[in-house]
């Protein structure tokens, strides 16, 4: 459905309300809350490190450190460290919760992430050949990119890329400036240096690894490599995970994507228009809510970036009656159901033959 000029406006009027009502009401509740978070993970984090080493006990002991450690990776790498590089806490001005201050659990430096995330993809979702995101630079999801034979095997690729996602999500900026090979596009404007980008890079991966691989194993003694095969493990745990649920709010069958010319001159109601369109939610526990960081509101997050991502769920409920007023889409399903369809999209988009689109830009503004 193509809305007219007026009804953009209104759209943006709706949704602007929906965010300042939930701004305004901002407070000590906000605050206790992801305090509570961080004072949870941090607990879940030192008795996911004090059990694997008490595995020469028990290898349930053992196994239960690994499920916190990766619990507290999950709970560090999601509902904190996300939202708060997004500034959704700035406003507390805490020490450690501040988006210019916090730096998480991951193999990406958290400047590189507020480059490329929050400015590069939020800005510009789901806009072929403006969001570096839409793919990663790996995978065909559309046929907007043209096939490779490479492309044959995404599936094994889209595996390979989560079982290694905070590596990939390190290196992404790299690849996207062409830092190690290639020539960088003409319009490409860095906003810093090569040699930043490289020093950032293995700077904060060289941290990573010898935190997890070097430090505690070594400090552990005799159960070096329990401790070794756990940190590595509940890495690759919280690697799946973040990566399905990224993916699950991205790109689904239905997710529309745009071109640049589509975008052009798009007034605040279009840019909603378009994040509603690109973005995927999926239904769940509040349990669930907390360890997806709330990205299983991924529509809520692309309108409202800078709102503290607890308040998503129930601002989804407004925002679902503001989408059928338009006569927008709201994609939203099972987080299973939700995946399938990734699934599909991955396996459809592997072959040459032009596929009908899964959607199109034809209604972007």
């Amino acid at each position: 459905m193509k809305l007219t000029t007026q009804q953009f406006d209104a759209l943006a009027k709706d949704l602007d309300n929906i965010k300042s009502n939930v701004k305004n009401q901002l407070g000590e509740a906000d605050a206790r809350y992801i305090r509570r978070v961080l004072f949870w993970q941090r607990i879940s984090e030192i008795s996911g490190r004090i059990l694997l080493v008490l595995g020469f006990i028990t290898p349930w002991l053992w196994a239960v450190g690994v499920l916190l450690l990766a619990l507290a990776k999950i709970i560090d790498n999601m509902e904190i460290g996300h939202n708060v590089l997004h500034g959704q806490y700035d406003w507390m001005n805490d020490p450690v919760l501040h988006s210019k201050r916090y730096e998480w659990d991951i193999a990406c430096d958290a400047g590189s992430w507020k480059r490329t995330h929050n400015f590069e993809h939020h800005t510009y979702t789901n806009i072929i050949g403006k969001d570096r995101d839409f793919g990663y630079g790996l995978l065909r999801l559309s046929d907007d990119f043209r096939w490779r034979v490479r492309n044959l095997w995404q599936i094994f690729t889209y595996f390979m890329l989560s079982a290694l996602f905070q590596w990939g999500v390190s290196y992404h900026e790299l690849a996207g400036e062409r830092v190690f090979f290639g020539r960088k596009k003409q319009k490409r404007h860095s906003q810093v240096t090569d040699s930043e980008l490289k020093r950032a890079f293995f700077s904060k991966g060289g941290r990573q690894l010898f935190k997890d691989y070097i430090f505690f194993p070594l400090i552990s003694g005799p159960m070096f490599l329990w401790v070794f095969a756990g940190n590595w493990l509940a890495n690759l745990i919280r690697n799946l995970w973040t990566s399905t649920v990224i993916f699950c709010g991205h790109f689904t069958e239905d997710v529309h994507t745009f071109s640049e010319k589509d975008c052009e001159n798009e007034s605040q109601g279009q840019w909603y228009y378009r994040q509603m369109l690109g973005s995927s939610d999926f239904t769940g526990s509040k349990a669930l809510h907390i360890l997806t960081g709330h990205l299983s509101c991924q529509i809520e997050h692309h309108l409202f970036p800078d709102v503290p991502a607890r308040h998503y769920p129930d601002m989804a409920k407004e925002v679902r009656l503001v989408a059928q007023k338009y006569g927008i889409p709201y994609n939203s399903g099972s987080f299973a159901s939700q995946y399938w369809t990734v699934l599909k999209r991955i396996v459809k988009f592997s072959f040459p033959i032009k596929a009908q689109p899964l959607n199109s830009a034809v209604d972007a503004p």
